[in-house]
């Protein structure tokens, strides 16, 4: 087992796996997770794009490593308790993997700073972005370290001092400045990945034959796929029956009792999934939904021609065109955020202009007005160019059935 009881030297692994995700040709971030020694448990990096195509946007070093310890000790790994952890990531964590490490109780330490959606995009180490009961919790678990040197990348350390097992306690210059450097090189390259191909009309999916590759795929996802159907981003209260079965299967999976689903933009429903949170607590039935989608998008597109990908995308387009319908509303909790977070990283771009609803719910968790404060306090990427705006479905009868 490999040991680092140096920050400089936790970091130089991390941006190791940032160099490997950037020949990968995703988003050039890593992270490792050592225990309450320095012992390096696992390291990975962002794993959004692979082979080309979008795998699945969710797959960020750090929220990856926050299932990796829970699927661990699910699987019955002895593993030391989370708030023994520290997570050492090359780049400030966007919401989601701030939301998926307060959830898990990591300790944190971040080489780069992110301006456009990192969680100190302000580099203040106020943490404003956060809901206030989670402000505290960033402030005693996120380390920023000094930067020693006189360029750019220097700076003083703030946040949370970092554990007692690091004896160096400082980062190079210039492993700083190769963690925001390799990111910065490969952000306009992936996002235009992300949006390769959006610009034509979209396809029914619902007027594919049964044994269309298409459909198949969507039923071996989702049984009951392209068996409800609504007026385009209006769900109502046909919608009910499919949310409440997987509601009860969260339940038994050990979640809350919620469910996500993923409406096309012809209304079509297309998934409807509760959680697995006895496999991993973050793994939140949003979390499932959008990454169930995006997996089944990139395995019918995977070793395709790109006539054959169009054609896949035409009728399972981006799902900014569709609708995400959660039964139940966020909340200023740490699985809300990292909801919210992985909402935005789903997205990764402005809505189109004729879907503001995009993102709708059922039952409110907090008041309307609230919620919105939330997202409108959320970095750049999230407030300024999404414009996250969770809004309650507009049919009354849906939100009678689900309360």
């Amino acid at each position: 087992m490999n040991k680092t009881i140096d920050i400089q030297a936790a970091v130089a692994i991390a941006a190791a796996e940032a160099l490997a995700a950037r020949t990968q040709g995703t988003f050039a971030v890593g992270g490792v997770l050592l225990d309450g020694f320095g012992n390096v448990l696992q390291s990975m990096h962002n794993n959004v794009v692979q082979g080309g195509l979008v795998a699945d946007p969710t797959a960020h070093g750090e929220r990856q490593l926050v299932d990796w310890y829970f699927a661990q000790v699910s699987a019955g790994a002895v593993l030391p308790a989370p708030q023994e952890l520290t997570l050492v990531t090359s780049l400030d964590p966007c919401c989601m993997c701030t939301g998926a490490i307060l959830a898990a109780g990591f300790h944190v330490v971040v080489a780069a700073p992110d301006g456009n959606a990192g969680i100190n995009y302000d580099n203040r180490a106020s943490f404003t972005a956060l809901p206030a009961p989670l402000r505290a919790q960033a402030a005693s678990r996120f380390c920023y370290p000094a930067v020693r040197g006189d360029t750019e990348y220097a700076r003083a350390a703030s946040g949370a001092p970092p554990k007692p097992f690091f004896i160096g306690k400082s980062i190079h210059e210039a492993t700083q400045a190769l963690c925001t450097l390799v990111f910065e090189s490969m952000v306009a390259q992936v996002m235009r990945l992300l949006h390769a191909g959006d610009a034509g009309p979209l396809c029914d999916p619902a007027s594919l034959p049964p044994d269309h590759a298409v459909v198949v795929a969507l039923r071996q996802r989702y049984r009951a796929a392209l068996s409800y159907r609504c007026t385009p981003h209006a769900p109502d209260a046909g919608l009910a029956p499919f949310l409440q079965a997987a509601m009860e299967q969260d339940r038994r999976d050990g979640g809350a009792g919620e469910a996500a689903a993923l409406l096309d933009s012809f209304g079509n429903l297309l998934l409807c999934l509760p959680g697995r949170q006895s496999q991993s607590l973050i793994r939140t039935p949003f979390m499932e939904c959008t990454r169930q989608y995006a997996q089944l998008r990139h395995e019918l597109m995977a070793g395709k021609d790109s006539a054959q990908q169009e054609d896949i995308k035409r009728y399972l387009g981006h799902p900014k065109h569709g609708t995400f319908v959660l039964s139940g509303g966020l909340d200023d909790g740490a699985a809300s955020f990292m909801t919210l977070g992985a909402y935005g990283s789903t997205m990764e771009g402005a809505l189109p202009e004729n879907n503001p609803a995009q993102f709708q719910y059922v039952r409110a968790a907090m008041p309307e007005a609230d919620l919105l404060a939330l997202c409108q306090a959320l970095p750049p990427l999230y407030s300024k160019l999404i414009k996250i705006e969770p809004r309650q479905v507009a049919d009354q009868a849906l939100i009678a059935a689900l309360s």
